[in-house]
């Protein structure tokens, strides 16, 4: 008896070892920041209906304009933060594009898998009325990041993701100079998970983009809109 006593004492000893050494090595590996890739893959995206590009809108030309960040935040391109297993809190960053180029990237893409014509570049707008930009595309859209995290709290054995989105998108007519339609949109996603990873921070990061941006124009009046205009 005594020697299971002693072996299971020893199992507990080890793994304790192990449990002491894991947060050891987090700590000794903790990061001095994360960078993430935040992108909206519209291929799987369920475009509705009354959205779609038809004969009369398919060959009409749809601008869209680089998101501004109203964020309350000294550097507009922090995006989060991982809080390590000391407690430590470690900056991410994007990857490859800012906030603001992503969601207007992700924009375009939609509109494309709708079938609309999309201008190849992004073009500046402060989103006054005065100021909608000219050119051969009769709508432009256009808009505000009001709230963009996404973080981790790492732990031994789990590990918890979250990431949240708040867009205000706007719509204008380039010919009449007019605002159509101001729309906002909120996002959220979670998830635990046993591994910690950049590529995970920025599947969060896309979940979220990808909500946003398909909630705006599952609104029927923003098809109307768009589809009034472009008939004109």
């Amino acid at each position: 008896m005594k020697n299971n006593h002693r072996l299971v004492l020893k199992k507990i000893v080890v793994l304790g070892l192990m449990v002491y050494g894991l947060g050891i090595t987090g700590c000794a590996l903790t990061a001095s920041l994360y960078s993430v890739n935040m992108r909206y893959e519209a291929a799987q995206a369920t475009i509705p209906v009354y959205l779609k590009a038809d004969d009369k809108t398919s060959n009409t030309i749809i601008s869209v304009a680089e998101f501004t960040d109203s964020r309350q935040i000294d550097d507009k391109k922090i995006i989060g933060r991982v809080t390590e297993r000391d407690s430590t809190k470690v900056l991410v960053f994007p990857k490859h594009v800012i906030a603001t180029k992503a969601v207007a990237n992700g924009i375009k893409e939609y509109f494309k898998k709708a079938g609309y014509k999309v201008a190849d570049k992004i073009v500046q707008w402060d989103l006054k009325e005065e100021t909608i930009p000219k050119g051969v595309a009769k709508v432009i859209i256009g808009g505000n990041i009001e709230e963009l995290e996404v973080t981790c709290s790492r732990g031994v054995f789990s590990n918890s993701y979250k990431a949240s989105l708040k867009l205000t998108i706007v719509f204008a007519d380039l010919a009449k100079g007019k605002i159509l339609y101001k729309s906002k949109v909120e996002s959220a996603s979670s998830q635990e998970h046993v591994s910690f990873s950049e590529a995970r921070l920025g599947e969060q990061a896309s979940i979220v983009l990808g909500d946003a941006i398909e909630k705006v124009f599952e609104e029927r009046v923003v098809a109307q809109k768009i589809k009034e205009t472009i008939a004109q």
